[in-house]
């Protein structure tokens, strides 16, 4: 009902993303808003960085079934992300010493979704000299310390108005201003959106694109938040990054990559599951069949083209983990977790990891035929990835 109330609401406003010429002027106004109140002037990297934003508008205002709810968080969505490349681009011109700092051996979550890399990055972002940037400091990077507790406040608006619109998405998909969050909050050029809405044009496009200027800026970011901080090592998470391991590695050059393995028959329909319930909020109507089309694909492509990259990587940067003993048997391999990656593994991060079990949430039922594929179909698509991933469990 809130769901239905608030789209009657913002139906008139958003009527304009019917037309693509007024969508593309409203996003140029929003630039030239977004511009004139911050302390920089985009450069020829910003300006790409606008126009993927307004690409990515466009493909959305094209979705026939797109309710106004869905185009207002994308609008905002895409605002937001533009002032805040602005902010960090102001911070690292107004002093070099945080661009000089280097981002030292961080870590990076990889792998298929629903696989256990939300409860990796807690377990180990919760280590002692380990830190994880919270997803309002993604959104809200590098607010002065006065306006710093607001932003932190609205973020929590935010995600608080999430739940309360999509309550069965947060229960598979939990989101909280204050924790360990995916840094998607700050890649653009990722297949994150298609978890929206379907978007066959930006599918197209997005296998076109390079994506160096992502973590490029992900580094800047980070370099922002540890700026005047005891060093720490990040702990990032994002399951897409399995198919950039190379410019990663370009980008950081002694990161290092956990790479969570589970059996895709499960992953992809449980992630399926997921994407159905954003989609939804997006969406007036929607056909599941169609998020099976798209994302079995995806995910399956993901996969083969980072088992391709690691081959050129040193041993000692990936650490593969199994879903089922990492889930099963945490307390046995949590710490070989930890000594793989030349952390050490302490009381304090025993006990935290009592605490971050009793929060875990189990995983969700799923239907794998509602979005029309079978075993089979999951197995084809993914080639002897599946043997892999059952020699790693033993």
């Amino acid at each position: 009902m809130r769901r239905m109330v608030l789209n009657a609401a913002l139906g008139r406003s958003a009527r304009v993303r019917r037309d693509p010429a007024e969508t593309l002027a409203l996003w140029r106004k929003c630039i030239r808003e977004t511009v004139a109140s911050a302390d920089t002037e985009p450069d020829l990297r910003d300006w790409e960085f606008i126009e993927d934003l307004g690409f990515l508008l466009q493909c959305f205002a094209a979705v026939p079934e797109l309710t106004p709810l869905g185009w207002t968080l994308q609008l905002r969505g895409a605002v937001h992300r533009l002032e805040n490349r602005l902010r960090v681009k102001w911070i690292h011109a107004q002093n070099p010493l945080v661009g000089a700092a280097p981002v030292e051996r961080p870590i990076f979550i990889v792998g298929l979704p629903r696989a256990a890399t939300g409860l990796a990055h807690r377990v180990l972002a919760a280590a002692p000299g380990h830190r994880a940037p919270h997803l309002w400091e993604m959104q809200r990077t590098g607010l002065p310390r006065d306006d710093a507790a607001r932003g932190r406040t609205a973020t929590e608006r935010q995600v608080a108005a999430l739940r309360r619109l999509a309550p069965d998405y947060d229960a598979v998909r939990p989101l909280r201003a204050d924790r360990p969050e995916e840094h998607t909050a700050v890649l653009w050029r990722t297949y994150a959106p298609l978890a929206a809405a379907p978007l066959p044009e930006y599918r197209t496009w997005l296998d076109q694109q390079d994506a160096t200027g992502n973590y490029e800026y992900l580094k800047q970011v980070l370099q922002v938040l540890q700026y005047g901080a005891p060093p720490r090592r990040w702990i990032l998470r994002f399951p897409g990054d399995v198919a950039h391991l190379d410019v990663i590695r370009h980008v950081f050059p002694d990161a290092v990559f956990v790479w969570m393995h589970r059996d895709p028959v499960a992953a992809v329909p449980s992630f399926c599951s997921a994407v159905e319930r954003l989609t939804a909020l997006h969406c007036k109507e929607f056909d599941p069949l169609a998020i099976g089309r798209t994302w079995l694909p995806v995910l399956a492509e993901s996969i083969e083209r980072g088992r391709k990259l690691r081959r050129s990587l040193p041993d000692d940067a990936v650490a593969d983990v199994n879903y089922h003993r990492f889930t099963g048997y945490p307390h046995e391999f949590a710490p070989r977790l930890f000594e793989r990656i030349g952390a050490p593994w302490t009381v304090s991060d025993r006990n935290g990891l009592n605490a971050i079990l009793d929060e875990h949430r189990p995983g969700h039922e799923y239907a794998m035929d509602r979005y029309g594929f079978a075993k089979p179909d999951v197995e084809a698509a993914f080639g002897d990835y599946r043997e892999q991933v059952a020699a790693l469990r033993g």
